[in-house]
């Protein structure tokens, strides 16, 4: 029995081939191309020329997605690669800034434990009761906070001086040392990114509880 969680501005879902060779899955792949680039420069410090190329490739996040829904050629490889994308290009450029040193260990550390939750929740919820939980609109937010504060400290400008509100060295732009002014793009899309796991926790755990509830009384009914 399937359980599904569907918002009330979901659109109906194309049915996915199996093709491998489309439009959509070439703007997914080069994408992937651009994550190891963008990192290589920016480990060889070029800001300006890795902060163009990880811009690039999280704008463009939008397109396969909508090239594929326009063509009508929604494929799985497509819906397994287009998150992995999105996945890979946030660990890589925290890689990179935890490198570089302009990314506090905490946020390293927060951004890990609450992927490895999440895909571990999804995982569990899709091969143990088959329940998919849709993609949150304040995801999407939270996602594109991140990509612009990702951006922002690659490129590493404008350098402002702190606030000076603590002595913590571990958090830049409340104390008094210089910091990147998009840090506070991080910070909000990572308290947008934690209120979005929890509105998946409840509505995973929502589901979790309908679909037995499903399962008991099919099982009663024999």
């Amino acid at each position: 029995m399937q359980t599904t969680i569907e918002t009330q501005n979901s659109a109906p879902s194309l049915e996915a081939s199996d093709r491998i060779f489309t439009a959509a899955n070439v703007i997914t792949f080069i994408r992937l191309c651009m994550i190891p680039v963008s990192f290589g420069l920016l480990l060889d410090g070029k800001d300006i020329a890795a902060g163009i190329c990880f811009s690039l490739t999280a704008a463009t996040d939008f397109l396969d997605g909508m090239v594929a829904r326009k063509t009508n050629t929604v494929t799985k490889l497509g819906q397994f690669l287009d998150p992995l994308v999105d996945r890979l290009l946030i660990i890589a450029a925290v890689v990179g800034l935890l490198i570089v040193g302009r990314m506090p260990v905490w946020i390293v550390v927060l951004i890990i434990i609450r992927d490895v939750y999440l895909i571990a929740g999804a995982a569990y919820l899709m091969k143990g009761h088959h329940i998919r939980i849709p993609v949150s609109y304040i995801g999407k937010v939270a996602m594109w906070f991140l990509c612009i504060g990702f951006g922002g400290l690659i490129l590493n400008v404008p350098i402002l001086m702190g606030l000076g509100i603590v002595d913590a060295a571990f958090l830049p732009g409340f104390n008094a040392n210089p910091y990147c002014f998009f840090i506070w793009f991080l910070y909000i899309g990572l308290l947008l990114s934690l209120t979005v796991t929890v509105v998946y926790t409840v509505r995973g755990s929502k589901a979790l509880a309908e679909s037995n509830r499903r399962a008991k009384g099919a099982g009663n009914d024999r």
